[in-house]
């Protein structure tokens, strides 16, 4: 199974596990640019769809998946790879809320394989 076919894979699972209350479909468009030390370097914009719903009374989720595309500096066009992402909240109390996601990107490797460049963010939000 190629890293492409697994990344749909893992992205889709959560369709097949979820017994949500409330669900439903989503596009999102992002795209991320990158600065290291002031300069432009890339840019990544992502085409996802998307799955969203509830896990529980405090619990949701979401999945999405699609194309990306990749444009660095000093280069012609830009670079299709297919990337993903995987997050779940959850309502701690009424007033805090934790949440993290797990994304990946297929990239080619310096030796020529292809390989996932995995990404993770875990947080807390505080209102008010």
């Amino acid at each position: 199974m190629s890293i492409k076919s697994t990344i749909a894979a893992l992205a889709a699972s959560p369709f097949v596990f979820a017994g949500a209350a409330f669900a439903g479909p989503y596009v999102n468009v992002e795209s991320n640019l990158s600065y290291p030390d002031g300069e432009y370097n890339n840019a990544t914009t992502d085409l996802h769809v998307g799955y969203e719903g509830s896990l529980s009374d405090s619990a949701d989720f979401y999945a999405q998946i699609g194309p990306a595309f990749t444009a660095v500096d000093g280069t012609d066009g830009s670079e299709t790879e297919i990337s993903g992402k995987f997050g779940v909240s959850v309502a701690a109390t009424d007033s805090l809320g934790i949440y993290g996601e797990l994304s990946g990107i297929t990239d080619e490797a310096s030796n020529g394989d292809d390989e996932i460049d995995w990404g993770a963010k875990l947080g807390a939000k505080f209102t008010f």
